[in-house]
């Protein structure tokens, strides 16, 4: 059976949609993990629920229509390197999760595009000039001034929230390295199948169930929220340039704050919006330079 891998659109407002949709659900992952794991239930077991769960959906959504075939790769090394690398940051950052505010951990984790900018040299080749070294700097000035190093706010699971923000750059590469060679539900399907399948033995080994009918709420939509969140990125990127889509992600620092007053009565402290604050500058600056080296150059 050949696959038909659905075709680039222009559909710039519903790309934006998409993605302001996506990034809710992707707080709502973090939101699901952090209460679970506060209410008990083994980090590791949390991360095979988010990913058995999403298993479920994309085998749900995909294989009706593609068959089989949607699980055949054309690049198998660099799909399991990527799955690997995707879950292994979810179990870092879930690790977290149990230490660490919402807003700590989603701040830090937008230190991405300042590693993504560092990895694609030795990775893709990519030559990067003064400026965006000059973002990346200050990028990790931010982070610094989050994680405060120096002061009795710093916390060693922020170590775990580094580890997870470095594995997950690895992963973002390895998904422009195999854009255009993979289709999405190949993609899903991999990412999510793979996760549930290692982590099985050791999530059934410690099993634990939840309480309470928030618990429950949570357990069950965990990987809702993860599946949905990724296919509707994947569509989004489908109708408009990453480029473009970018900084949309920014707005999940103010979903995080809602939702750590929301559900865990955490407000934001000072140095971490401001790290924040010139974590995202530095993207932005990152985005905005990518940006005009793509525009075609006027004769």
């Amino acid at each position: 059976m050949v696959r038909i891998v659905a075709p680039r659109e222009e559909r710039t407002v519903l790309a934006l949609t998409s993605m302001g949709l996506a990034v809710t659900f992707f707080t709502m992952i973090d939101t699901s993990a952090k209460w679970l794991v506060l209410a008990g239930l083994p980090a590791l077991q949390v991360v095979f629920i988010r990913y058995a769960m999403h298993f479920v959906l994309a085998l749900t959504v995909f294989v009706p229509g593609e068959g089989a075939g949607a699980f055949r790769s054309r690049s198998p090394r660099l799909q399991f390197l990527r799955s690997l690398c995707l879950f292994s940051s979810t179990i870092l950052n879930f690790t977290a999760l149990k230490y660490l505010p919402i807003t700590v951990t989603t701040t830090i984790m937008f230190a991405g595009p300042v590693v993504v900018t560092l990895l694609a040299i030795p990775m893709l080749g990519e030559r990067v000039g003064r400026h965006r070294i000059v973002a990346v700097c200050v990028g990790f000035l931010g982070v610094l001034v989050v994680m405060q190093p120096w002061g009795a706010e710093f916390h060693p699971a922020m170590l775990l929230n580094l580890g997870a923000l470095t594995v997950a750059s690895l992963y973002f590469l390895l998904t422009r390295m195999l854009a255009g060679v993979e289709s999405n539900a190949t993609s899903q399907l991999w990412s999510a199948g793979l996760a549930t399948v290692c982590l099985t033995p050791f999530a059934l080994v410690h099993w634990v169930w939840p309480q309470s009918s928030a618990d429950w709420v949570f357990f069950l939509l965990i990987g809702v929220f993860g599946g949905t969140g990724h296919i509707l990125a994947t569509s989004a990127h489908r109708m408009a340039d990453a480029s473009l889509l970018a900084p949309v992600v920014y707005i999940q620092i103010v979903l995080a704050a809602l939702a750590g007053i929301a559900f865990f009565d955490t407000y934001p402290t000072i140095w971490t919006l401001g790290g924040g604050m010139i974590i995202i500058g530095a993207g932005i600056y990152i985005w905005h330079r990518e940006r005009k080296l793509q525009r075609p150059q006027s004769s």
